[in-house]
């Protein structure tokens, strides 16, 4: 039996909007994966937003704040984070449980001290950026991060982004 050449032609046309539908959900799903979480940027102005707003409402409330994840401080995987002086987690929105202990024995998955990387990355500019390994409050998987830090008052804080590893 002879192949009809419309046949043929129709089947192509069913092959190729296939692929095109198939090409289209796997585009949308990689969207939607990265709409649940922050970027750069937004970790950026957040950290701005934050610094701004322990300047106007002082040190004691900001980090009350902070750590209550108010908006604008909390947003999908970005949250902010602030580390005293003397190295003690201050504030944090991801881990409130966190608040309270000795940043360096907050240690990443390479053993990497945060705490004392957050100080040593501001101790120049006031400003800078550490990567770790971290659990993702958001997904519960370890996962590389991204800090932004700056030192505000007598703390360094900082907001970070979230990557799959």
């Amino acid at each position: 039996m002879r192949d009809n050449p419309q046949h043929n032609g129709i089947r192509r046309i069913a092959l190729v909007a296939t692929l095109m539908a198939l090409v289209a959900l796997l585009v949308s799903g990689v969207a939607l994966f990265a709409a649940d979480r922050g970027t750069p940027a937004e970790a950026k102005v957040m950290l701005q937003q934050a610094i701004a707003h322990y300047k106007g409402v002082g040190r004691k409330q900001a980090l009350a704040d902070f750590t209550a994840k108010k908006p604008p401080f909390s947003d999908r995987d970005l949250y902010v984070v602030c580390i005293s002086s003397e190295h003690i987690v201050v504030a944090n929105g991801g881990f409130a449980d966190h608040v309270g202990t000795r940043g360096d024995l907050m240690k990443d998955l390479d053993g990497k001290g945060v705490a004392e990387a957050a100080w040593e990355a501001t101790s120049a500019a006031g400003e800078g950026t550490v990567r770790y390994r971290w659990l993702n409050p958001a997904t519960h998987a370890m996962e590389v991060k991204m800090t932004f830090f700056a030192r505000v008052g007598t703390d360094v804080c900082g907001v970070g982004i979230y990557s799959p590893m």
